[in-house]
């Protein structure tokens, strides 16, 4: 269930703008304010504290909009976006209009806006280490991924011990999986796992070797994306026990978005492949 509070048409003099003449005398910004939610709880026993109240939410965008400098009106949306989520945690998403009547543009016009949605999402990372201290460092990895601003409700599967993938002349493997909520883009998330796997002396001289600290994003939602240094889902991931176990403790019925079956199907046929 995805349910709506709108805000429509909130007032907010503030002082956002590429110009000087902008930043320094300001004008009136309007802004909407869609946030996705489940109502029931509040509504079945009419209770403001099993929701999430929109005069709070009004009074803090107005504050925030005015304790604030943007050039653009990109950047408004976007931190201020991420600032409602984190502040109120029952909203699971939204939509974000800032809009701009008085824009410095010689036509006549009506408004000029910028509108982003902006939510919480879902991914699970394998986690492994096969140098070292192999299990402080997975350690440090969960705890940095617990203190992440933009990370909550991480939840981590039992760890094992596996033997190597691929390059076998090496030490044996302590590996697990994460599951979390993250209001990071792919991309994001990648870039900060490469910071703690750095933080960890992580060195990628040798594919499939030893390493310190090995962090991959196995599934996020349910999309299927591909870049120059990222995909998902994790490629092979359906063929190696040392990730699908961990994640079958976590999410056992979540669908491979491309293979079309179970965490714990391709589990189950692992053998045969």
């Amino acid at each position: 269930m995805r349910d709506e509070i709108r805000i429509k048409g909130l007032k907010v003099f503030a002082h956002h703008g590429v110009f000087e003449e902008e930043t320094v005398n300001g004008q009136n910004f309007y802004v909407n304010c869609t946030m996705y939610t489940d109502t029931a709880p509040a509504g079945r026993k009419d209770d403001l504290t099993l929701s999430t109240h929109y005069g709070e939410v009004s009074l803090f965008i107005d504050k925030w909009m005015k304790d604030n400098t943007c050039k653009l009106l990109e950047t408004v949306a976007e931190r201020l976006s991420r600032e409602i989520l984190l502040r109120y945690p029952l909203i699971q998403e939204l939509d974000l209009e800032i809009e701009k009547p008085e824009a410095p543009i010689p036509l006549p016009f009506e408004t000029v806006s910028v509108k982003v949605r902006r939510g919480w999402h879902r991914a699970y990372v394998a986690v492994g280490s096969n140098m070292g201290d192999k299990g402080n460092y997975i350690a440090d990895a969960v705890k940095a991924l617990e203190e992440h601003k933009l990370i909550r409700n991480l939840k981590v599967s039992e760890i094992i011990e596996t033997k190597p993938y691929g390059c076998v002349e090496q030490d044996v493997f302590l590996n697990g999986a994460m599951a979390l909520d993250t209001l990071m883009d792919p991309t994001e998330l990648l870039d900060a796992l490469h910071e703690i796997e750095n933080q960890a002396g992580r060195a990628r001289t040798i594919h499939w070797g030893p390493r310190t600290l090995d962090l991959d994003i196995i599934f996020y939602d349910d999309l299927v994306y591909e870049s120059e240094d990222l995909k998902i889902p994790h490629v092979d991931m359906q063929n190696r026990d040392f990730v699908l176990k961990p994640l079958n403790e976590l999410c056992p019925r979540y669908i491979h978005p491309v293979l079309g079956k179970s965490v714990a199907e391709l589990l189950s046929i692992l053998p045969e492949r």
